[in-house]
């Protein structure tokens, strides 16, 4: 497909998709003359995930670049580039290595991951790990509850969720196509897991404390 096609199916404009190539989000197509070339179905899905990371997940581009760079680096084995591509989107908050509460906050951390059976903090993916550490802290500055009989729940479903994605990312067969999802569906689907967090919190409000019908 030609430059217009591609953008009339991806939804995006050509002089977005021409700064994509130009920050090498996207591969360039295959030249059929001096100013013209062919897209193919790889670039299109290419698209997709930049615009799921860039628009809807906020990613820098230069972080996107680093995600992408992970996604296609054949030189590792697949666990490996899943966990650096998930890895590389952009935590959230960073904790501050001089502060009493961020050295309180990574023990409780470590403990949670050994009673967990889960990689050690030497082995997770480095991100995540900080950013929550970083929340951790801020929990116990401000004197709300962070040890394990409190976030053992919420790691309990976040193991469920894990199977789910997998699951969901493993109906795809290219390993490639896997991973791209696995970074897309990340991005997309952690504020739907927000919004339905938030929802749910308001049912179990209305039904603790709403005023019963007559």
């Amino acid at each position: 497909m030609r430059l217009a096609e591609l953008s009339e199916r991806s939804g995006l404009s050509t002089a977005t998709i021409k700064y994509y190539l130009r920050e090498q989000l996207l591969p360039p197509g295959t030249l059929v003359s001096a100013k013209q070339a062919e897209y193919g179905e790889e670039h299109l899905r290419r698209l997709r995930l930049v615009r799921a990371l860039i628009q809807i997940g906020r990613v820098p581009v230069a972080t996107a670049r680093e995600v992408l760079t992970a996604i296609h680096d054949e030189s590792l084995d697949q666990n490996t580039r899943l966990g650096l591509a998930v890895g590389s989107l952009p935590p959230e908050p960073q904790p501050d290595e001089d502060d009493q509460a961020t050295h309180a906050a990574r023990r409780e951390a470590e403990g949670l991951l050994r009673t967990l059976g889960w990689e050690t903090c030497d082995e997770v993916p480095p991100g995540p790990y900080r950013t929550l550490v970083a929340a951790l802290a801020m929990l116990a500055r401000l004197g709300y509850p962070y040890d394990h009989a409190h976030l053992a729940p919420y790691a309990r479903q976040a193991a469920q969720l894990a199977v789910h994605d997998l699951d969901m990312v493993q109906e795809y067969q290219a390993p490639l196509e896997q991973i791209e999802a696995a970074v897309a569906l990340t991005v997309l689907y952690e504020p739907i897991l927000l919004s339905l967090r938030r929802l749910a919190q308001a049912h179990e409000s209305t039904r603790r404390h709403g005023v019963s019908p007559e």
